[in-house]
């Protein structure tokens, strides 16, 4: 499986989380419509079937979000 790189699924969770709050305050349909834009998305990148996992698993692939990452360290 491709995977994306990590700028990217930072970006797509980023715009993802941005919308939801945007959806909460006035619902639009517009809104609505890039959410689901980039859910697909989210799952077709990190090859998840729902927003729930496409969420997990891309926050999982982010620099430092595991114990043993070290790519936040400088040598």
């Amino acid at each position: 499986m491709l995977m994306a790189h990590p700028a990217v699924l930072r970006n797509l969770v980023e715009q993802y989380d941005t919308l939801r709050i945007l959806r909460a305050e006035n619902g639009d349909a517009q809104v609505q419509q890039r959410m689901d834009d980039i859910a697909y998305t989210l799952c077709v990148a990190t090859g998840t079937r729902d927003i729930d996992s496409a969420l997990v698993a891309a926050r999982h692939r982010l620099p430092g979000a595991r114990p043993e990452d070290d790519s936040l360290l400088t040598a």
